[in-house]
């Protein structure tokens, strides 16, 4: 039995699964909660008629007819008089749906289907009183095909016959297509879940099973515990040919012992064990941190064949979702990237079981709070547990992918206005993600870690089993001693763009150095227009590689006195959210002195220097020559970003043979060294950071056109004439990815074969990924005609178009434009807004501006805006482009 606290109107018998017509009793609760007590959630778009407390939902899948037949129960408050219930509900058809008071009255109410809200009006005859109810009633809905609402994802199981699972995706809006509900974060409520499966398989839940009983012609009904008070998009249900290997961790609850289970496909075996280990420790590590123990027996990581287009996994409470790529170790194709992302993936979603699950924004505007918080905490604990990763660098790589769609006039700040399901979707973007991650980073060091995490657990206990909104976190930690955040904190989350920071020459005299610096607004699309934007932006200064200072550009410009001499760096360990504009000497110092800087700060510098160069802040000489100075033996991590911008550079030069040749040169005299210490194959005791930088090696080199580390390529794939197995390992995913680029018409079909003949659900998605990689166009159209077939498979088509996008990103416009519903039905519904800033990426051409005007005259207003951002970054592009490539022209001496 739950020991979860929940407020009930009533005592629930659920008397079977009632699915033939069968009736619900119901008790009347000793305690019910009286009107007065509740109020409406302030947030939000659902009428304000009631206020759920607890869920009894009970369905039946039928898998092979795609539908599924169920009966809910619903305690009630209604605080006011009303004539009619609203709830959400979407493809879903009600039966016989009453309204049951405290006395055991009960009316008819008479359901109203409105599409465009997604909801359902439930009328009654006459008005109803304020006080407490149940709403009984059966309906009927629909199994799909993409990860939204109740779904199947089909694969060849263990025995290698066809199987189908079925598995739930709720957030943000589609826990309304599995049952009629209060669809929004604000209205939590405790849910009891009754499923009837086959009898032979496994059926999870965000809770352990409370009993299973046997219902007859091969079946069982599975009922689970009651869950804690949640928001709706939590709730979780699976069923398949699963098995769930176990651990128990050291944490410890009301419960007991917290139990960590994988459940995956039957004959997963080891390939579940990383993932396992991984889980286990990261539950006690968090109860830690938080200063609030995980409240649920067990937390579960569910492997889903497949794969989306929006999202990886999804942190259910107690049942995580995770497609099984990204969750399942198999030493045959997994790289040493995907390895580092099974663990990073986990520590995300595990940190929403606090973040999001256990405190949840109260409404869309504040999504921030549950992603920018797991992305921040992921890299912390992974920290932790590998500090040998050096996972605190990939911060960088975070900052600057929100800095990507932040410099750009159609960006939007961290807390954002959200009305409509469509704009939630498009919600889940680097803004949110990883600029909120970068704003707490600098925050945590303006505040400091003590302090930071002090204010974290007040927050944590004050706000637990609710509901919160940004500046209740504020609070928490201004008040745990972080005097003046709250004003840092408003400055970067309520006012979209990034602060320029202009460092002035440098002085030093007596020891002492002095150096004027002043804001401005970094921007790629409005350079040279004046900005009134202003930021209190924290400075973490060092000189000569002291420790750094702290300081508070409040005014829009100050001089700074500093002890020491030596080339100046504004953000020191790049945990501040901006831009540095130096000198040329000033720059020129940094970087002669970059070797003997922290790597951190390498990466920093590196990337500040080239996004200031593109938006024509300064010249690409100076940018060039401090990527040239990275040493090649740099930290694998800096090394891998280092290398990887000649990828970049290489393509900018695309239909220009001698621009090409010499940024090829460039790469392979720098890089080819780091290359031969690596080695082609995997070592004993290799890092996971020199397995990935050896991955990375191979791909950059292959990419720039290495003779012979494409050659090399070319023979491994050969060899799979004579042996099936040549290129498993971690390499497999680099090797195929030369190849595909390179491809023959008869190395495709090779290809191809092989994507037909794999029983592996990954390793075919890899295989159809691969085969949208070809440079030559003919194999690309092929590509995107076999994306329309049954073969890749329903939730890997879409992906095939994207691979097409990287290298022909016109092609596959066209393509989706030409064949729209059929595209648009093979994406998750969240992803169907924003899948075509996807297709258009890499769009370079006049032509795609006046495609993609076109297109967005075609889209509703509130899914405008992945357009608007593609369209921005292409005009960038080209605007920029000419004046880039002779720039990098001059410096290549071509």
């Amino acid at each position: 039995m739950s020991s979860f606290p929940h407020a009930k109107s009533f005592t629930r018998a659920f008397a079977g699964l009632a699915l033939a017509g069968s009736a619900l009793s119901f008790g009347i609760a000793a305690h019910a909660q009286t009107p007065a007590t509740v109020a409406f959630p302030t947030d939000g778009t659902l009428a304000h008629t009631a206020i759920p407390s607890h869920y009894t939902i009970a369905i039946r899948p039928d898998p092979r007819a795609m539908t599924f037949s169920g009966t809910f129960a619903i305690d009630v408050t209604v605080p006011q008089a009303t004539d009619a219930i609203v709830l959400n509900a979407v493809s879903l058809k009600l039966g016989k749906t009453t309204l049951v008071g405290a006395d055991g009255h009960a009316i008819t109410l008479k359901p109203g289907y409105d599409d465009k809200d997604q909801s359902v009006k439930l009328a009654a005859p006459a008005s109803i009183a304020p006080g407490t109810y149940r709403i009984e009633g059966s309906y009927t809905g629909k199994i799909g095909t993409q990860a939204d609402g109740l779904f199947a994802l089909d694969y060849t199981g263990n025995d290698g016959k066809p199987t189908r699972a079925l598995f739930t995706q709720f957030e943000p809006s589609a826990a309304r297509q599995f049952a009629p509900l209060f669809d929004e974060p604000s209205y939590k409520a405790t849910f009891d879940l009754s499923v009837v499966v086959p009898a032979d398989r496994l059926a999870v839940s965000n809770m352990p099973t409370a009993h299973e009983e046997p219902t007859g012609a091969g079946f069982k009904k599975v009922t689970f515990r009651t869950t804690p008070k949640m928001s709706s998009y939590l709730l979780f249900f699976g069923t398949g040919d699963f098995e769930r290997a176990t651990k128990m961790t050291t944490a410890t609850n009301a419960s007991g012992t917290v139990e960590a289970g994988i459940v995956s496909p039957r004959g997963s075996g080891e390939q579940a064990q990383f993932a396992l280990n991984e889980l286990a420790g990261l539950i006690p590590y968090y109860n830690g941190y938080f200063g609030v123990n995980y409240p649920l027996p067990k937390i579960d990581n569910i492997a889903g064949p497949g794969q989306s287009e929006f999202f990886s996994a999804m942190e259910n409470w107690g049942a995580v979702f995770t497609f099984q790529r990204d969750l399942l170790d198999d030493p045959k194709t997994t790289s040493p990237r995907s390895r580092e992302f099974i663990a990073v993936a986990q520590a995300h979603e595990v940190a929403h079981q606090w973040f999001g699950d256990l405190v949840t924004m109260a409404w869309w505007d504040d999504l921030w709070l549950n992603e920018g918080f797991a992305s921040w905490m992921e890299n912390k604990a992974i920290d932790h547990f590998h500090p040998d990763w050096f996972e605190l660098l990939t911060r960088v790589s975070g900052r600057e992918a929100a800095m990507g769609l932040d410099a750009f006039k159609t960006t939007h700040p961290v807390v954002q206005h959200i009305r409509t399901v469509d704009e939630a979707n498009q919600a889940f973007d680097a803004i949110t993600y990883q600029k909120g991650e970068a704003t707490l980073a600098m925050l945590e060091a303006y505040a400091g870690e003590d302090t930071w995490r002090n204010g974290i657990r007040a927050y944590m206990a004050a706000h637990k089993f609710g509901n919160s909104h940004t500046a209740d976190l504020w609070s928490a930690v201004e008040a745990a001693g972080a005097t003046g955040l709250t004003t840092i904190a408003t400055d970067f989350t309520t006012q979209p763009g990034i602060p320029l920071v202009r460092v002035g020459d440098q002085t030093c005299a007596n020891g002492k150095t002095m150096v004027t610096v002043t804001q401005d607004e970094f921007s790629r699309d409005r350079v040279g227009e004046p900005s009134t934007k202003r930021w209190h932006v924290p400075l973490l200064v060092s000189v000569g590689g002291a420790a750094p200072v702290r300081s508070i550009l409040a005014d829009g410009k100050a001089t700074l006195t500093l002890a020491g001499c030596g080339p100046v760096v504004i953000n020191a360990g790049q945990l501040g959210y901006y831009r540095s504009l130096y000198t040329p000497k000033a720059q020129a110092a940094l970087t002669q002195a970059l070797p003997q800087l922290a790597p951190i700060d390498q990466m920093g510098l590196v990337a500040d220097q080239f996004e200031l160069a593109y938006a024509g802040y300064q010249p690409m000489g100076g940018a060039l020559t401090m990527l040239a100075a990275v040493p090649n033996t740099a930290n694998a991590r800096v090394a891998d970003l280092a290398a990887g911008r000649y990828n970049t550079l290489y393509d900018l030069f695309d239909g220009d043979a001698a621009g090409q040749a010499a940024v090829s040169a460039r790469a392979v005299a720098l890089w080819q060294p780091r290359m031969d210490a690596l080695g082609y194959d995997p070592r004993p005791g290799d890092s996971l950071p020199d397995a990935v930088l050896r991955s990375s090696l191979v791909s950059t080199l292959g990419h720039v056109g290495d003779a012979a580390v494409v050659a090399e390529a070319h023979r491994r794939f050969a060899a799979l004439d004579s042996n099936p197995h040549a290129l498993d390992g971690p390499l497999k995913q680099a090797w195929l990815g030369i190849v595909s680029r390179n491809a023959t018409p008869a190395e495709w079909d090779k290809l191809l074969k092989m994507a037909l003949a794999s029983t592996s659900t990954v390793e075919r998605s890899d295989y159809f990924d691969q085969l949208g990689n070809a440079r030559d166009i003919a194999l690309a159209k092929r590509a995107l005609d076999l994306a329309l077939t049954d073969k890749p498979g329903k939730t890997t088509s879409p992906s095939v178009i994207s691979s097409v996008a990287l290298v022909h990103s016109e092609l596959a416009f066209d393509f989706f434009v030409a064949h729209r519903d059929a595209v648009i039905a093979m994406l998750d519904a969240s992803a169907r807004t924003t899948f075509i800033e996807r297709i258009a990426a890499r769009a370079n051409t006049e032509a795609m501006v006046g495609k993609l005007t076109a297109y967005e005259a075609t889209v509703p207003d509130d899914a405008k805006k992945p357009v608007e951002r593609a369209l921005a970054r292409l005009k960038n592009r080209l605007a920029v482009k000419a004046r880039v490539t002779s720039e990098t022209k001059a410096w290549l001496a071509i």
